[in-house]
């Protein structure tokens, strides 16, 4: 058992300077060794791990991503209400990438490129996480939260789309400073579109009044 933890606990410091690495210079011009000296740990080690550089780049999201998936059902599980759980998603996938940067960076600028991604564990782990958002959007619909006419692939796209777009932006351009910033605007625009209208319909009166005679005005 100790030996697996030593092996596991290895790994993952290499996967951690990978990370590192791939963000500051990029999938091709990272090399190897660079990340082996980033980890401190020699080339011939690496590659006990690793087969290649590009299976280290796949192995990256794996763990982080199922770490955060289990925070943010655990999360979801003590929130009411769909559209709450909506608010408390955006705001899940923006502070993980505000507190990830190296990683956001190696997913959105590096990872979402290849197409090879498509085919890996880590990236059928991101699509369940995904789920979550068609989840709650029907469980919406279902509690008449939501309009019934509303696409919750549609709203997912939009949601993710705009995060993702935002993310990109802040790593290249470091707009906004706080990606947090976004949680309630991105929220307001989401729920405007699909939530419910509860509120009875206005009523409209119009008054024609008669226009004085000639007695009339006399008496006023």
């Amino acid at each position: 058992m100790a030996r697996h933890t030593k092996s596991e606990a290895r790994k993952e410091q290499i996967l951690k300077a990978a990370e590192r690495v791939f963000a500051r210079k990029g999938f091709a011009d990272a090399t190897v060794s660079e990340v082996a000296r980033e980890a401190g740990l020699s080339d011939a080690t690496i590659y006990e791990y690793f087969s290649s550089k590009e299976e280290l780049l796949f192995s990256i999201p794996l763990q982080t991503t199922r770490k955060a998936a289990r925070e943010l059902r655990t999360h979801l599980d003590y929130i009411r209400g769909s559209a709450n759980k909506i608010r408390g998603i955006i705001y899940g996938y923006l502070s993980f990438y505000q507190n990830h940067p190296e990683y956001a960076s190696v997913l959105m600028l590096i990872l979402k490129q290849n197409r090879k991604f498509l085919e890996t564990e880590a990236y059928q782990l991101i699509r369940e996480v995904s789920r979550m958002i068609t989840g709650v959007l029907e469980e919406g619909i279902a509690a008449n939260e939501f309009k019934a006419d509303t696409d919750p692939y549609l709203v997912r796209a939009v949601i993710l789309g705009t995060i993702e777009h935002s993310v990109i932006t802040w790593l290249l351009r470091g707009r906004p400073q706080n990606l947090l910033e976004l949680t309630d605007p991105l929220t307001d625009i989401v729920l405007e579109g699909i939530r419910r209208d509860t509120q009875p319909k206005s009523l409209t009166f119009r008054v024609t009044l008669d226009p004085l005679d000639e007695d009339q005005r006399r008496k006023t």
